[in-house]
């Protein structure tokens, strides 16, 4: 529990540092990362050369200073040029070249940003940053709008939810000593999605596409407003039959809907102290015949995009509902208080192979030539009927309800002591959440491509509840000095959880408390050069419901590097070491494990990970109407455990020391290029990942312990017709690469295959 006497100290010591600011040209989103305000453009601060000659734009009276340029954002009140961690921004711009609808390709493009490929769509997106395990994006901070989007980020922060990537206005990556201020989680990084703002004036669009395997999608945004109030409604659609062939015939595709509703009202624009409410409506919802079914190595060498009839049933289906109130209150052009109370609400239930009731079906298709194996392998496939109880397959629901809601503040102070500016930050936040889960099962006799039921009693295999009160702070100041940044402070978490476990008959209660300290500077070069360097602490809670004794997830990481950012382009190279003190992992569905360990978590003790991240971006003009964007990311990471154990979690399995961590390439690099000019656009994009081990191990990994090493290539062309109106088309994978994706839970899975698609957007 928490002592009163220390909340008045954390409330002075914990941080946050802020949330990246808008790109100037586009629309300013309507909330940043969590707990933190949106810093409109013009309170950036200037580069250090014009800070020493001029006073700063907040302590000025007047219009505010023109936008920087579009490759100039900001975090904790300071232009990336000045930051003294690692941020990035995916553009409006850079999301609308090639208009992907996986998440995955979009984090792909972020140096320092690991993926797992699971269903080829990217419907539950694995997502790792600098060595944090990618299974369900469970390591890292997720945030839409500034609020934890995960259906219980404390409770169970397996991430099987993920919003449409196709109806976000831009994308933010925060990483090194920034990322305390995103909690729980700051082993690796933060994650904000942010949606479209309200803008000033009436505007809409609609975008149409179609394309191979039925693939569909609309996407419409109209919006209402003037100086007092706005209104923005947003309808999104995604959905195709799937590139998969199940054996017998059937749909492998999914469809999903997203709708979202903005309103605004500010009280009076011309007051001392303007005050704005906002409120977010939204639901989504998803029916798709995703299953966790692969194939055997054999059998995908020669049809990659096969599926075994017995994965018939698979389907998931989920509703969310998410409701946000927002206040802003700004107090002239140095203090601003932001205030957000928010609830979502998500039910899924995902019938799915569960497994045979006499073997697991990762053992099955790993080795489908041992005698034993092969009976089972032949009955999974439909070539040979069961024969005994053990052969019958278990196919299941697993019911869940989860409930996010809380209360969330931040204060931002813009003052002045003598020639240092500072950029101070406080914030607070109150969070709930809770995890209702009834998993039950029954038997199927699998015939040829049919299946048919046991009729047998149902077996139930989980019956519980979890559920964490969570009060987190924290501050920091970004106080510039010349050349000179310099970034202070710490994060504040105390939690609560609780586990009632009706199935096993035991109630447990956990509790945490920590202090996560983070501190950074930057030191700006003559010729747009500057050198940064950072140290913060990096930690994962322990999820409710433990059964063992187990320790948090905690580490020291470091970074240092050199950037250059000279007008419309910035490169970068930084290198970092992680050093963990306890690597964790909490045992889900997607890694393998079984019914008895899920959601139990795995210490790993020490590990260290390191590597060097690349970077470069561009948006250069070559002459008037004609301009050569460019994107160049590169990450070497080696990350290894230090310590030999053992452990129930497949993805670990046996450890020794020097054993690489598993689902971490060794090298990826993602490139892009396009001319563009006003009437007509083409880009051209690049993707390279080494491939992955499947689990903990050294040396060259032993056939059927990898992922692929891959090259994917894409392309968009777009043409305007009219003033109004473009129509553009798409290729995924041109060069048709097959490759394994991922071998996670049960055998050999596929990215998606070459994909073609046409579109025509109206803006109106």
């Amino acid at each position: 529990m928490i002592r009163s006497s220390v909340l008045p100290a954390l409330l002075v010591l914990s941080v946050a540092p802020a949330a990246l600011a808008q790109p100037p040209g586009e629309p300013a989103p309507a909330a940043p990362a969590e707990e933190t305000p949106a810093k409109p453009a013009e309170e950036a601060a200037p580069k250090p050369e014009e800070a020493a000659q001029s006073a700063p734009a907040d302590e000025k009276s007047g219009p505010p200073a023109p936008p920087p340029s579009p490759l100039e954002i900001s975090v904790v009140g300071t232009r990336v040029q000045q930051t003294s961690g690692s941020a990035h921004v995916v553009t409006p711009k850079q999301l609308q070249r090639f208009k992907h609808d996986d998440p995955h390709k979009v984090f792909l493009s972020v140096p320092g940003v690991y993926i797992r490929g699971e269903d080829g769509f990217g419907l539950r997106p694995n997502i790792g940053i600098r060595g944090a395990l990618s299974d369900r994006s469970k390591k890292i901070t997720l945030m839409e709008d500034g609020v934890l989007f995960g259906p219980a980020p404390y409770s169970a922060p397996a991430a099987y939810y993920f919003p449409l990537i196709g109806r976000m206005d831009s994308v933010r990556v925060v990483k090194g000593p920034s990322a305390v201020s995103f909690g729980p989680h700051t082993i690796g990084g933060a994650i904000d999605l942010i949606t479209a703002a309200i803008p000033s004036e009436r505007r809409g669009m609609i975008d149409l596409s179609t394309g191979q395997f039925m693939h569909r999608k609309l996407h419409f945004r109209q919006a209402l407003a003037d100086d007092n109030y706005g209104v923005l409604v947003e309808v999104a659609h995604l959905g195709t039959d799937g590139f998969k062939e199940l054996d017998g015939g059937g749909n492998t595709g999914f469809s999903r809907t997203e709708l979202m509703l903005k309103g605004r009202y500010v009280f009076d624009p011309t007051a001392k102290v303007v005050n704005e409410l906002e409120i977010k409506a939204g639901y989504g919802g998803e029916d798709s015949n995703e299953t966790y079914l692969g194939l055997t190595d054999e059998d995908f060498r020669e049809n990659p995009y096969r599926r075994y009839g017995a994965s018939r049933l698979d389907h998931m289906e989920w509703n969310r509902t998410q409701l946000q109130l927002t206040h802003r209150a700004r107090f002239g052009r140095k203090l601003d208080i932001t205030t957000t109370l928010y609830r979502h609400d998500l039910h899924r239930i995902w019938r799915k192979v569960n497994g045979f009731r006499g073997a697991a079906i990762s053992s099955v298709l790993a080795n489908p030539e041992d005698p034993r194996a092969a009976v089972f392998y032949g009955v999974l496939t439909g070539q040979i009927a069961p024969s005994t109880p053990e052969e019958t397959l278990l196919i299941g629901p697993n019911d869940r309800k989860f409930v996010s809601q809380g209360l969330q503040s931040t204060i931002s102070y813009r003052p002045r002591t003598g020639p240092v500016r500072h950029r101070i930050e406080y914030g607070v936040r109150i969070h709930y959440d809770s995890i209702r889960r009834l998993h039950t099962q029954d038997g199927f006799l699998v015939e040829g491509n049919e299946l048919v039921p046991e009729e047998r009693f149902t077996q139930t295999t989980a019956d519980n509840d979890a559920s964490t009160w969570a009060l987190s702070m924290h501050a920091s100041d970004a106080a510039t000095w010349g050349p000179l940044t310099v970034t202070v402070g710490a994060r504040m978490e105390s939690i609560r959880s609780e586990m009632d476990d009706r199935f096993e008959g035991t109630q447990t209660i956990t509790v945490q408390q920590v202090i996560v300290p983070g501190a950074g500077v930057f030191v700006a070069l003559p010729r747009d050069l500057g050198l940064f360097a950072g140290v913060h602490q990096g930690f994962s809670p322990v999820p409710p419901g433990q059964t063992v004794p187990v320790r948090p997830e905690k580490s020291v990481n470091y970074e240092a590097g050199m950037r250059w950012s000279p007008r419309r382009f910035r490169a970068e190279i930084i290198g970092f070491y992680n050093d963990y003190k306890n690597l964790t992992n909490i045992c889900t569905f997607s890694t393998g494990c079984v019914e008895e360990n899920l959601d139990q978590q795995s210490d790993g003790g020490a590990a260290r990970v390191l590597g060097v991240e690349a970077y470069a971006e561009s948006e250069l003009k070559v002459r008037e109407n004609l301009a050569i964007p460019g994107r160049f990311s590169y990450t070497f990471t080696d990350a290894r455990f230090s310590t030999d154990f053992q452990s129930a979690d497949p993805i670990f399995g046996n450890v020794r020391a020097g054993d690489e961590l598993p689902y971490v390439p060794r090298h990826q690099l993602s490139a892009s290029v396009g001319v563009e000019m006003p009437r007509w656009g083409a880009n051209l994009s690049g993707t390279y990942v080494s491939a992955m081990r499947e689990s903990a191990g050294q040396g060259e990994p032993a056939p059927g312990t990898a992922t692929d090493a891959y090259f994917l290539l894409d392309a968009s062309v777009n043409v305007r017709v009219l003033r109004w109106l473009s129509v553009y088309g798409l290729g995924r994978n041109l060069l048709d690469d097959a490759y394994i994706a991922s071998r996670r839970p049960y055998g050999a899975r596929p990215g998606a295959p070459r994909w073609l698609m046409i579109g025509a957007k109206a803006d109106f």
